[in-house]
């Protein structure tokens, strides 16, 4: 092939691949305006929408002006404000009805297993109450009498305790499970304490049962040390949905002499991030209001 032709076949390519190169990167550059819109309360002035994405407010202009034909970005006419589009909202959707939440939670189990070195769980609401759906035991590690399916208790549970926290505070939710937190504390008032280690964290009343669940709300998590087995602590963490519904509880356990059972240990941080990371994922805001 001669040399002319084939420097200008070369040219030619270079011309359609540089396009493509700078394309990929616009919509790079683009999506910063509306991951900012995602994460504003509301809508938002040019100049603000554009400092928040790092870019002047005219190259920000020129993206608003495409995404607004797509739809996928609209300006209010009077207060010329920007905020997401119809567009925008069913691509959302789309996504949230594809979620599987227990399915994302599982495929994060293995990293959370090597960072805390301690059995994990997941459980959701079922018809009887909070109900564990996967359990994957840590190596070398003191096996808990635990099985799928298992509904565990309210108030002596970490699981229990979590789901009583974050869906018993108000509307229908909170309807269905006060009679059944009512009914545990009559068993348990019921039970000779007689220095029992297994009943020094349990609440004694419904005055006590409200301190236990406003204390959880406020700590974000769960906890119980021998209440719900001898020997056995653990933690639960909400992860909530895109409406801030509790979509299921993020649990781990072991042996007190082995587990962290403080407040603000490794275990529980680990687990707090990683519940609040899936919240994330299925469309939780950071500033969402929780039950």
């Amino acid at each position: 092939m001669p040399v002319a032709k084939r420097l200008a076949i070369d040219a030619d390519t270079s011309d359609e691949a540089e396009p493509l190169r700078a394309g990929i990167q616009s919509v790079e550059v683009g999506f910063e305006l509306l991951d900012a819109l995602s994460q504003a309360q509301g809508a938002l002035m040019l100049r603000d929408l554009a400092a928040a994405a790092n870019m002047s407010a005219a190259k920000a202009h020129r993206y608003l002006v495409s995404f607004q034909r797509m739809g996928l970005v609209v300006q209010d006419p009077v207060s010329t404000r920007y905020d997401l589009g119809p567009a925008a909202l069913r691509i959302g959707l789309a996504t949230l009805a594809r979620i599987d939440a227990v399915k994302l939670a599982r495929e994060r189990i293995d990293a959370l297993l090597s960072e805390t070195g301690h059995t994990l769980a997941i459980a959701v609401w079922g018809n009887q109450g909070p109900t564990m759906v996967h359990w994957t035991e840590a190596p070398q590690t003191v096996p808990v009498t635990l099985r799928l399916g298992d509904v565990m208790p309210l108030l002596t549970s970490a699981t229990g305790r979590c789901f009583a926290a974050f869906m018993g505070s108000e509307g229908r939710d909170a309807q269905r499970i006060a009679p059944m937190v009512r009914d545990e504390l009559a068993r348990l008032k019921k039970l000779p304490r007689n220095g029992d280690l297994s009943l020094v964290d349990v609440p004694q009343s419904m005055q006590e049962v409200q301190a236990m669940l406003d204390d959880t709300r406020q700590r974000g998590l769960a906890r119980v040390v021998h209440s719900l087995l001898p020997g056995v602590g653990g933690f639960c963490a909400p992860v909530f949905d895109a409406q801030g519904r509790l979509a299921l509880g993020l649990v781990v356990l072991g042996s007190v002499a082995t587990l962290d059972t403080d407040w603000q240990g490794a275990p529980a941080s680990a687990l707090l991030r990683c519940a609040r990371q899936l919240s994330a994922d299925l469309g939780h805001g950071p500033t969402q209001p929780r039950p």
